[in-house]
């Protein structure tokens, strides 16, 4: 019977060290939208967490008799904005080699 068990457990150690193939175009792609929005959701719960700590400390100060100390200014809580997939916002944007636009030597100067 401990035979039995040893082999099993040898038989499974051999599973726990096997590579798994290679990701494809597709599942990168995915990994890399799912990183993003996860990303993205943390700046938001930081920033509704910001906005909750404001409402109560402006509650405390409107509340309390603080007169010891003056309020102590905090930087503005950002607002992440909507989300905005990555593979949307890349083929929004024009690509590295068109950016680079040759104008002729002879072309007319244009006054701003």
């Amino acid at each position: 019977m401990k035979k039995l068990v040893f082999l099993c457990a040898a038989l499974m150690t051999g599973a726990c060290f096997a590579k798994l193939p290679a990701l494809n175009d597709e599942a990168k792609a995915k990994a890399d939208e799912a990183k993003a929005k996860t990303a993205w959701s943390d700046k938001v719960a930081a920033f509704q967490l910001c906005k909750a700590q404001d409402r109560t400390a402006a509650h405390y100060l409107k509340t309390k008799a603080v007169a010891e100390k003056p309020p102590v200014a905090t930087p503005a809580c950002a607002d992440p904005g909507a989300y905005v997939s990555p593979l949307t916002a890349a083929a929004a944007t024009p690509a590295a080699s068109n950016a680079a636009v040759s104008i002729p030597a002879n072309a007319p100067a244009v006054k701003k």
